[in-house]
């Protein structure tokens, strides 16, 4: 029988329900997509580094990592990156590249229909 997971961060359980709620008011399948990537156990969580990000994301895309941005390679774009958390030295690159960082909760009210957001990891 699989082991069931249960989160006990109060906030990634509060995270989690709200993706789940956006997908279905919003029809933006996008966020349950991320909710069952953060249900899974952390250690098989994303970990993504700037260089990673610089490669994949176009300049009109939004970063989305179900997981830890870290600070590995050069960040050569102004990019919007939500994770559910960051390294400090990542932080310190994205503002030197003038991107943005936000958590995915701030992104999900910013973007409820998940338009121009591509998933990392």
């Amino acid at each position: 029988m699989a082991k069931k997971y249960s989160k006990t961060n109060p906030a990634l359980t509060a995270l989690i329900h709200e993706l789940k709620k956006q997908a279905n008011e919003n029809d933006a399948p996008i966020w349950k997509d991320v909710a069952l990537r953060l249900q899974k156990p952390s250690k098989n969580w994303s970990e993504v580094n700037l260089d990673r990000i610089s490669r994949y994301i176009g300049d009109k895309e939004t970063a989305l990592i179900p997981g830890k941005v870290l600070s590995d390679g050069n960040l050569t774009k102004k990019v919007l990156i939500a994770a559910w958390s960051f390294s400090e030295k990542s932080q310190e690159k994205i503002k030197e590249a003038g991107g943005k960082f936000l958590t995915i909760q701030e992104l999900m009210k910013s973007n409820p229909k998940g338009k121009d957001i591509r998933i990392l990891g």
